[in-house]
């Protein structure tokens, strides 16, 4: 018999259990669940096997907990009655914190990202999901256009996409004049396909009727 043959227990023990702990290591909600879920389902093999009953019910029951929770972030995920958007002014002091305590996890992804709040055409938007921020989405507007500066989401929900409801409240945008949407060049995001933007060369577009 080979080695793998005679630990093979051990090994899914072990592996159940170091996923386990790595699944708490991450910051974001969703990966969290989905990886902790995993790890349960493991551990409730292995501890089946060993015959330790109270740790099956364990894990049978933080499996469903995770189960639950997946369900619900899944179903919240594009749900507008569950994120809110808060236009804020260019040089609003909650804006400001938000940009500085989330400047370097910014400047990993856009590392020539800058804002001054005193240049014109200015439009700050705060993605909300209850009393926490969520998003954050600044344009520049010349004339009718408006040019993406920052589409940055906090770790927590990184696996989401909560910009999507400043495009979708297109109403929000053409209150103040825009009527076409511009991202940077080179932006990488498929996101923007499913909420009416256009491929235009390096860009992403949206045109608002």
């Amino acid at each position: 018999m080979s080695w793998l043959d005679d630990h093979w227990l051990d090994i899914l023990g072990w592996g159940g259990s170091a996923l386990l702990v790595f699944s708490l290591l991450q910051a974001r909600v969703l990966r969290f669940r989905a990886l902790n879920l995993v790890a349960c389902v493991i551990l409730v093999a292995f501890n089946s096997i060993l015959g330790i009953w109270p740790m099956v019910a364990m894990n049978i029951v933080l499996a469903v907990i995770n189960v639950w929770f997946i369900v619900r972030l899944l179903d919240e995920r594009h749900d507008e009655a569950v994120f809110e958007v808060l236009e804020v002014g260019s040089d609003d002091e909650y804006l400001r914190h938000l940009l500085r305590i989330h400047g370097a996890d910014i400047l990993r992804f856009q590392p020539d990202f800058v804002w001054d709040p005193a240049e014109d055409g200015g439009h700050a938007y705060v993605v909300l999901r209850g009393d926490e921020a969520v998003g954050v989405v600044l344009l520049r507007a010349d004339g009718e256009v408006a040019r993406v500066q920052l589409d940055y989401v906090t770790p927590r929900y990184r696996d989401f996409s909560p910009g999507e409801f400043v495009w979708r409240r297109s109403g929000l945008l053409q209150g103040s004049g825009v009527r076409r949407v511009v991202t940077p060049p080179g932006m990488v995001d498929a996101y923007y396909d499913r909420l009416g933007f256009r491929r235009e060369g390096d860009s992403y577009v949206l045109q608002l009727d």
